[in-house]
């Protein structure tokens, strides 16, 4: 009889226990992701603009502009870093942060405001230099180009980009043979740079 009463008080506790058990573990703080490194922040940055060159969002004029403040911002990290024997301070690492976020609004802004690029283009022109745009994007996406390097390209694609713009406000929408061939010379130079900078020593 002891027995019994012991195993029934045995089991009573266990069944008293469980909850306070369940709710302690219901309790325990789920541990959360550290922030992304400034290396990670740039790299994923550099995704958004390559995606946004890719899906033609982001025109050349305001892919240049924002591989320019990237480019600048590197600079001033290597700066920071050659400071500090290879390293980042805390507050080096608050400043990029705050300006990493600025540029990331930026991207943003430039994604999703009026300004795109003709995805389908007609004219032998419009193609090539969209075919331009995907071999950028990729060099962008891939690492094998520098923000230096991408905001010079897109520097001189958003030139050509206006220089036919110009040329056809002049013609009533067209292109004489002679413009043709200008633009046709200017989209070989580009395209050759794209070439080198992919296929240079440089890496971002």
């Amino acid at each position: 009889m002891t027995h019994i009463r012991i195993a029934l008080l045995g089991a009573a506790l266990a069944t008293l226990m469980l909850p306070a058990a369940a709710q302690t573990t219901g309790t325990t703080p789920t541990p959360t992701a550290p922030p992304p490194t400034v290396n990670q922040r740039k790299e994923n940055q550099q995704d958004r603009i390559a995606n946004g060159v890719q899906d033609g969002q982001l025109t050349s004029g305001e892919t240049r502009n924002l591989e320019r403040k990237e480019s600048s911002l590197n600079q001033e990290e290597r700066d920071m870093r050659k400071l500090d024997s290879g390293h980042l301070t805390s507050t080096d690492r608050a400043t990029l942060n705050q300006q990493q976020n600025q540029l990331s609004n930026q991207i943003y802004k430039d994604k999703h405001n009026a300004a795109v690029q003709n995805l389908n283009p007609k004219s032998e022109v419009g193609k090539r230099a969209e075919n331009q745009q995907d071999r950028i994007a990729q060099g962008i996406k891939s690492g094998q180009m520098t923000a230096g390097e991408a905001a010079r390209v897109e520097g001189k694609d958003a030139a050509i980009n206006h220089e036919i713009r110009t040329d056809r406000k002049a013609n009533g929408g067209t292109l004489t043979g002679a413009e043709k061939a200008q633009v046709n010379r200017q989209q070989n130079h580009v395209s050759k740079q794209i070439y080198r900078d992919k296929h240079n020593a440089r890496r971002q």
